[in-house]
């Protein structure tokens, strides 16, 4: 088949259409995707620049995750702290409570909150943990700062409970006197000693137990007289002895707590000294882990705004000015009908040949 000719301002305002219309279609692609620069084809150096600080504005946004964990982490660590401190404090009120009294059933039952309070501890201790990370368990965190991971911070983990390792807190020992009891001397409920009883030796009386501090030995004949001098009231319960003369073994004797003196006074000071301690390293904690939570916390901030920067810096060389490429669109469809007149106008020299038949 023939080509077809055409004449020469035909092909002028033709190719001027076509041109047109390349430059209509990709003005449209840039308002549709709201992009000067979408693939290398437009723009090879912009194009690979703004996907590289794209690719590492997206790596950061994955350690972004990763440093919001990190300050979950660090506290979970801190409520942790913050509740044994609490409890802490209230076992050196219940070692207070117990030094100021004299009684020693009471003091018992101050020794028994406050191993309790020390279970709590420890249990609170392990349960301080944040996806399987517990700082206050010995475990360790890193947290990772930059995509080579090359910038990062290593917090260390302690040990809040109340073992060596961690507060050192002892269990309530030693908070009221013990001693040993023979049990040939004691008698619940005799009205008499039914045996005498010589210095520093223990008997009951009326479901009470006394000491013999009158320095000689009572006859067993003798009549109780709790309110003698040197007869000294130990407890004011005696269930503790009762069963006393069952004890079997080559001693047959038995320990009980018969009191308050300045040997228990000392261990409950002592007791209190540890609590004072621990709280002091809780403090340290409080300030280890406080100093980490606000490095991690800036870190996040700047790597926030850093990834702002970088998506910016990559919009800067891609993004098209929608007032411009809106401006250019109504211009070209101007030049599009323009060039169409002008195509009409050039092909009416070719149609006034039909004038001649």
């Amino acid at each position: 088949m023939a080509d077809i000719s055409l004449t020469a301002s035909m092909r002028s305002n033709l190719l001027s259409l076509q041109n047109t219309q390349d430059l209509m279609d990709m003005t449209q692609e840039r308002l549709s995707t709201g992009k000067k620069v979408n693939s290398a084809i437009d723009n090879p150096s912009s194009y690979y620049t703004a996907q590289s600080l794209t690719n590492r504005a997206s790596d950061l946004s994955s350690l972004l995750d990763s440093m919001g964990q990190a300050i979950q982490t660090i506290q979970a660590a801190d409520e942790g702290i913050e509740a044994i401190t609490d409890f802490a404090d209230q076992a050196k009120a219940v070692a207070n409570s117990a030094r100021d009294s004299s009684e020693t059933e009471s003091i018992e039952n101050y020794m028994k909150q406050f191993d309790s309070i020390l279970d709590q501890i420890d249990q609170l201790a392990k349960d301080s943990s944040y996806k399987g990370v517990n700082l206050l368990n010995g475990d360790n965190l890193t947290v990772v700062f930059n995509e080579d991971r090359s910038s990062k911070l290593e917090i260390s983990g302690v040990h809040a409970d109340t073992s060596e390792e961690g507060l050192a807190i002892d269990r309530a020992v030693g908070w009221t006197v013990t001693d040993d009891i023979d049990t040939a001397v004691v008698k619940v409920t005799s009205k008499t000693y039914g045996s005498n009883v010589t210095a520093n030796e223990y008997f009951t009386y009326d479901g009470k137990l006394y000491r013999n501090e009158t320095g000689e030995a009572l006859q067993s004949t003798a009549t109780v007289d709790v309110n003698a001098e040197g007869i000294k009231l130990i407890s004011s319960d005696a269930e503790v002895v009762k069963n006393a003369e069952a004890v079997t073994g080559t001693t047959n004797k038995i320990t009980v707590s018969v009191g308050v003196d300045e040997t228990s006074k000392k261990a409950i000071d002592a007791s209190i000294t540890q609590v004072e301690a621990a709280i002091s390293k809780l403090r340290t904690m409080a300030s280890e882990f406080g100093n980490n939570y606000s490095i991690v916390q800036n870190r996040e901030d700047f790597t926030e705004n850093l990834i702002n920067v970088l998506e910016e810096g990559a919009d800067k060389l891609t993004l098209a000015d929608m007032n411009e490429e809106s401006a250019n669109m109504l211009a070209l469809q101007t030049r599009q009908q323009l060039a169409i007149n002008s195509l009409s106008l050039a092909s009416q020299a070719a149609q006034s040949v039909l004038s001649l038949f």
